[in-house]
């Protein structure tokens, strides 16, 4: 928090990291490699999409 000059700026990094990590982050440990894969690949072609539009 330190690095934020302002609580403003701070809450805009914080809602945009929350939604793109809560978008990528998936248990590693639960699913199967083929399945956390798959999931992996998924989530980034939505990322790229969004991205384009």
């Amino acid at each position: 928090m330190s690095r934020f000059r302002r609580m403003r700026s701070l809450q805009k990094f914080a809602s945009v990291h929350s939604s793109v990590h809560n978008h990528f982050n998936h248990q590693r440990n639960i699913d199967s490699r083929a399945r956390f894969k798959l999931l992996c690949d998924a989530a980034l072609l939505e990322w790229r999409e969004l991205l384009a539009a």
